[in-house]
């Protein structure tokens, strides 16, 4: 399994229209493949949507998309809003839980590193060895190395119930030992993250 992470740039002003428009389109684009989830910003850079599909491999997601680009209602009529666009393949540590549409959130923070050339491995060892009882505290949604994309990419989205549950959640890790595992600040460059909220018609809420 791999996700594509689109993040969108858009006007300021444009939320909106935007997420009014790519789900009337949306429900002509889901019977090629449905959405994993479609989130906007509420903390980090401003007017940034970010929408995450999931498929079997390269071959899948080429083959859908070529599909999909014929239909007439897709893609969704947002160009004017549209500011900037990125797009980053993201492979799943084997793991973590294969991602499921439903309500988990509605608080989704995502995170990204950019990790040391060659340190991603060992980062997935001290994951594997320590995340069964962080998800205890709350559930992991996706975390794997970027494939295509910035390169020694490491993504993470966390679910929450609420901004407090957050701050209680991570404090908690903290104070139990469960979290972070050992060696990150040794393997880390750069760190940014980005609260998000979903759209009426993400599958995950």
């Amino acid at each position: 399994m791999i996700y594509e992470i689109r993040t969108y740039r858009i006007a300021p002003g444009s939320l909106a229209e935007v997420e009014k428009r790519y789900g009337e389109a949306y429900e002509y684009r889901k019977k090629y493949s449905e959405l994993t989830a479609f989130w906007h910003t509420e903390i980090g850079p401003l007017n940034e949507i970010v929408h995450v599909w999931g498929y079997r491999d390269l071959a899948e997601r080429a083959r859908i998309r070529s599909d999909a680009a014929k239909d007439p209602n897709w893609p969704p009529k947002i160009r004017e809003f549209v500011r900037e666009m990125r797009s980053e393949i993201v492979v799943p540590f084997s793991f973590v839980p294969e991602v499921r549409p439903g309500k988990v959130g509605p608080i989704f923070e995502l995170r990204y590193y950019t990790l040391k050339p060659g340190t991603l491995p060992d980062v997935a060892q001290g994951w594997e060895a320590k995340l069964p009882e962080r998800m205890k505290l709350s559930p992991v949604v996706l975390a794997g190395g970027v494939e295509f994309g910035r390169a020694n990419g490491f993504v993470h989205v966390w679910a929450y119930s609420s901004l407090d549950q957050r701050a209680r959640v991570r404090d908690e890790a903290r104070q139990q030992g469960v979290w972070p595992p050992p060696g990150g600040p040794d393997r880390l460059l750069t760190q940014e993250n980005k609260v998000l909220l979903p759209s009426a018609f993400s599958p995950l809420q």
